[in-house]
């Protein structure tokens, strides 16, 4: 049985059991071993599993052995199912490695953080995700360099243990992110606007093309083919990321048909684009230039960490480097 994480332990690497194979949680799988990580995988698909394995992974569809081993070794567990399959995982977790460290790399947070909490398993668990992706799936598309200098988000709400907090930051920094901390409701409106919203748009932009027929298509280029990139997302996943983060999607959504439906009342009026083509691109730039500075001031389990981390993220702070934690007598 795994024995419980002491603050002396933050130094250590546990081993890395990752659960979903796919676009996301093979590329950890991939990241981490090429870290130095002893770390394995689970999927239920059996090609999965088969691939994972011809490619030199360690690799099982027996779910219930992976936590075994988990519980066994103390491994860190991050969960990379779609939401519609936490509930069965995240059982499976409970009933086989309840002890162990627990992290995921879901799309919402919310949504996770509350089926973690109602299977018992909140007080070990801290969020994940990764900003990075393709519009592909599956272990082959999977890449050990995904996450490389791309930002990876770890959850930073009341409560998080520090140790397991650090444990989750060092694993994203072993597989080449950037960490921004940030709790889980303001992740998912963040998320809202940047991730989900843009596959609504990609979706709408690419059957208002195919309404216009072969000929539209057929004239697609640059601005059509990055615009809908993402509307070759599985289906599936799509609904499962935008569904379970509907309230913050529905104000995204709201602000970008109010700026939709003024940007065509102003072209209907005055025959002009000019006030939302101009906001529009200023916030480009805006991203463009963003100044992402290094998160040093805060030790973590020190007085007041978690909501100096929080802050540090919404003011576009990351930690580039392992996170340092506080000495016994400031905790």
């Amino acid at each position: 049985m795994c024995q419980p994480i002491r603050v002396s332990d933050e130094a250590t690497d546990p081993p890395v059991c990752v659960l979903g194979l796919g676009l996301i949680g093979g590329s950890v799988l991939r990241a981490a071993v090429a870290a130095g990580r002893t770390a394995w995988g689970y999927n239920r698909s059996a090609g999965a599993v088969e691939d994972a394995r011809a490619d030199g992974y360690d690799a099982d569809t027996d779910l219930e052995a992976v936590l075994e081993r988990a519980q066994r070794s103390g491994a860190l567990i991050v969960v990379a199912v779609p939401v519609p399959a936490l509930d069965t995982v995240l059982g499976a977790v409970e009933v086989h490695a309840p002890d162990c460290a627990l992290t995921d790399v879901v799309s919402v947070k919310r949504a996770v953080l509350d089926a973690v909490r109602g299977h018992g398993l909140g007080a070990r668990f801290v969020g994940g995700h990764p900003m990075a992706g393709t519009s592909q799936s599956g272990w082959a598309a999977g890449d050990v360099a995904l996450f490389r200098d791309a930002v990876w988000v770890v959850g930073t709400d009341d409560g998080v243990d520090p140790v397991v907090w650090g444990q989750v930051a060092a694993l994203a920094l072993d597989c080449g992110s950037v960490v921004v901390p940030a709790a889980a409701d303001e992740h998912d409106a963040a998320a809202a606007r940047i991730s989900h919203l843009p596959h609504l748009l990609a979706e709408a932009l690419a059957v208002t093309a195919a309404a216009g027929g072969d000929l539209a298509l057929g004239l697609a280029a640059g601005s059509f083919r990055d615009g809908t990139r993402v509307a070759g997302t599985a289906p599936e996943l799509v609904r499962a990321m935008c569904e379970a983060n509907s309230g913050a999607l529905i104000v995204a959504l709201d602000e970008a048909l109010r700026l939709l439906t003024e940007a065509r009342d102003a072209l209907a009026d005055s025959g002009s684009t000019e006030e939302l083509v101009t906001a529009g691109h200023a916030a480009r730039l805006r991203y463009e230039n963003l100044d992402r500075w290094e998160i040093t001031d805060v030790a973590v389990g020190e007085d007041g960490w978690v909501e100096r981390m929080r802050d540090a993220g919404r003011r576009g702070g990351a930690l580039r480097a392992r996170a340092r934690f506080a000495s016994a007598g400031t905790r």
